[in-house]
């Protein structure tokens, strides 16, 4: 075996539904393979040669659905999408007959949902990868590009360093809490009352960090948040569904601007990150958005080496 091979060793795995499922050495090994597929992309143009990947997407995507397109092109396959935002997967037919269905015509599915229930239904119903694009619940493929893009920034080193997520405790939130507690990270979440994050995956990533050496707090205070904190994280205050609270939102949320002078209260030099779409004076300032410190299109561009890692990972057995 090559060592080409090895990094892209299949996981053991069918599907990828949620970052809590990886062991930590399994997250570094989407790491490198998805350094090795950024840093030599042209090289692995045969990788998934003659595959095929269903993309179901019943949200607007701008980075998820050009990435995983590109991606399949990049390694030598082809992606077929499947339009959901008008009827939702399940409304004309039964989601296990989707995923019957889809089965035998393609080799994965990545499935962007409203409800979480239906990525696990398709993976549940079928034999090939079923990956989450995002749902209510769970964004992996971002909280592993997120935090690949910091794997990058500090030569690999994770373990003990701090992170602050300001805002919402939504999809995103959850990944990022599963992915910082797996790399052994102290992550700090930060919300108003009533918009904490799951108490089940705060519990799950507790125990996970008390196994690596990191740990999770949730705290309603801004400047406590980022104190010490190397990366600030933030995210839509309203995201996709939600577009009725948005205004109801604002007011509860301005306190949670992540802006010049919060920014001044982390460490020196600590990165800003957002998943995008951003909504510049609200949940950050444009100075921040667009500043030094800003690594939100390194995080963007790396969803495609990630995710194509995955794809990888997942597909090429």
């Amino acid at each position: 075996m090559t060592p080409t091979d090895q990094v892209f060793a299949p996981l053991p795995h069918k599907d990828l539904v949620t970052v809590a499922q990886l062991a930590p050495a399994e997250i570094v090994r989407i790491f490198a393979a998805a350094a090795e597929l950024k840093r030599n992309r042209r090289e692995h143009c045969d990788v998934l040669r003659g595959k095929k990947l269903a993309m179901i997407f019943e949200k607007d995507s701008l980075r998820t659905r050009f990435t995983f397109d590109v991606g399949m092109q990049d390694l030598g396959g082809g992606a077929v999408f499947m339009d959901h935002r008008d009827a939702r997967i399940g409304s004309r037919e039964s989601v296990k007959d989707v995923a019957r269905n889809l089965e035998r015509w393609v080799d994965a599915i990545v499935a962007r949902t409203f409800k979480h229930r239906v990525v696990t239904e398709l993976a549940d119903n079928c034999s090939i990868p079923v990956i989450n694009g995002l749902s209510d619940y769970l964004h992996p493929c971002q909280a592993l590009s997120d935090t690949f893009t910091l794997w990058e920034k500090w030569d690999g080193r994770l373990a003990g360093r701090k992170m602050a997520y300001i805002g919402d405790g939504n999809n995103t939130c959850h990944s990022l809490v599963h992915a910082a507690a797996k790399l052994g990270m102290e992550i700090t979440v930060c919300t108003p009352e009533g918009y904490e994050p799951n108490a089940k995956v705060v519990s799950s990533a507790l125990h996970t960090a008390h196994e690596t050496g990191g740990d999770v707090h949730v705290v309603d205070d801004p400047e406590a948040a980022v104190a010490g904190a190397e990366a600030i994280y933030t995210d839509t205050w309203a995201s996709m569904g939600q577009e009725d609270e948005a205004e109801e939102r604002a007011a509860i949320f301005h306190e949670y601007q992540v802006n010049e002078d919060l920014m001044e209260k982390a460490a020196p030099g600590a990165y800003f990150m957002h998943c995008l779409p951003a909504h510049r004076g609200a949940e950050v300032t444009t100075g921040v958005m667009d500043g030094p410190q800003s690594i939100v299109y390194d995080i963007a561009e790396n969803r495609l080496h990630v995710q194509k890692a995955i794809l990888v990972l997942l597909m090429n057995r």
